[in-house]
C-alpha cells in the first residue's frame, strides 16, 4: 500500500512513463492480494484448511447414473489436479456395463475441504443417452458428499461392537495387482448404517486404517449436521441447513446450460466445467453462503 501511495504522489507531481508502469504493476499486485484475502475470508470454517474426502454415489437409474457418477469423478479429479492438490483414490467400484457404483477420493492440500464443501448435494444430468439405441433423452442423478479429513486429536467415539468388518478381493482399476489376496476392507457402522469401503492398497491393514479414517469423518459430519438441525429446530428457523441439498443441474440436451440451484446462477461453459473448470462456480457458491450466514446472524 505504501509503495502504491508513493508512486501516486510522484505521478501527481510528474507523469513519468516508468513510474506509471510501476504504479500499474503495484496496483495489479495489490488488487490480486485483496481479492485473495476476500476469497479466503469466506473459508472460515473450523476444518476448511483440511484435506477433503469426497464420496460420489450414483442415484437410481442403473448404467445411466453410474456413467454420470464417473463423469463427476473425472470432473473433480481434473479440478483438483489443476489446483495442485494430491489425489488418492481410496475406493472405486465399477458398474457392470459402464461407470461406477461408488468412489471415494482423497484430496490432499490446504483449503481442499473448504473449497469442495459447497459441492455437497444432488447433481442432475439431462442428456441424450449414449446407452439408448433410440437416442432418447434421460435424466440421471448422483450424490456428492465432501468430508473433512480429521486429525487424530479430534475425538469421535466408535465402539468396536458397532462395527461389521468384511474383507474381500479388490476389483476394478488396479485390480490386477491387488486382487490376489483379500486386501479390500468394508466397514459397516451398524447404528448409522454408514458403509465405507477401501481397496486402494495391497495391504489389508492400510486399507482398514483408511476406511476407519473415512468412517470417522463421516460420523463427525453427521453429528455436526444433527447438532445444527436441533439448534435450528429450537430457534424455529431452518437457516442454511438445506444449502447444498439440491446442488446443480447439468443440461446437455436440448440446449447446453448448467444451473446452480443454491445461487440461481446459469453457466454456459458446459464443456469447460465438466472438464474441471469449477473455480467460478465454487466462488459463487461460497460467496452466496457467506452472505446468507451474515444475514442469519444479523
Amino acid at each position: 500500500m505504501g509503495n502504491l501511495q508513493a508512486c501516486a504522489e510522484i505521478l501527481e507531481a510528474e507523469d513519468d512513463a516508468s513510474m506509471r508502469q510501476e504504479f500499474d504493476s503495484e496496483k495489479e499486485r495489490l488488487s490480486k492480494a485483496l481479492a485473495a484475502h476476500d476469497f479466503h475470508r469466506m473459508l472460515s470454517g473450523p476444518y476448511d484448511r483440511k484435506n477433503c474426502l469426497l464420496n460420489i454415489h450414483p442415484g437410481a437409474g442403473g448404467t445411466e447414473s453410474q456413467d454420470w457418477a464417473q463423469i463427476l469423478l473425472r470432473m473433480y479429479s481434473r479440478w483438483a489436479e489443476s489446483k495442485g492438490f494430491k489425489l488418492e483414490l481410496l475406493d472405486l467400484q465399477p458398474g457392470e456395463e459402464a461407470g461406477i457404483k461408488n468412489a471415494t477420493l482423497r484430496v490432499e492440500g490446504e483449503w481442499a475441504f473448504g473449497l469442495m464443501r459447497s459441492e455437497k448435494g444432488v447433481h442432475r444430468l439431462v442428456r441424450i443417452s449414449p446407452f439408448d439405441a433410440n437416442d432418447r433423452r434421460h435424466t440421471s442423478f448422483a450424490s456428492v458428499e465432501p468430508f473433512p479429513e480429521l486429525d487424530d486429536d479430534v475425538e469421535v467415539e466408535i465402539d468396536d461392537k458397532d462395527l461389521k468388518i468384511d474383507v474381500f478381493r479388490a476389483s476394478g482399476a488396479g485390480g490386477q495387482h491387488v486382487n490376489r489376496t483379500e486386501s479390500a476392507v468394508r466397514i459397516t457402522h451398524l447404528p448409522s448404517g454408514i458403509v465405507v469401503t477401501c481397496q486402494n492398497d495391497r495391504s489389508q491393514i492400510k486399507n482398514r486404517a483408511s476406511a476407519m479414517s473415512v468412517l470417522k469423518s463421516r460420523l463427525y459430519a453427521r453429528a455436526q449436521e444433527e447438532k445444527r438441525a436441533k439448534m435450528d429446530s429450537i430457534a424455529g428457523e431452518k437457516k442454511n441447513i438445506n444449502f447444498g441439498s439440491q446442488a446443480r443441474s447439468y443440461v446437455l440436451q436440448p440446449y447446453q446450460q448448467i444451473k446452480d440451484h443454491r445461487t440461481d446462477i446459469d453457466y454456459t461453459q458446459v464443456g469447460a466445467i465438466l472438464d474441471g473448470d469449477l473455480d467460478r462456480i465454487i466462488e459463487d457458491c461460497l460467496r452466496k453462503e457467506s452472505l446468507e450466514a451474515v444475514k442469519s446472524n444479523a
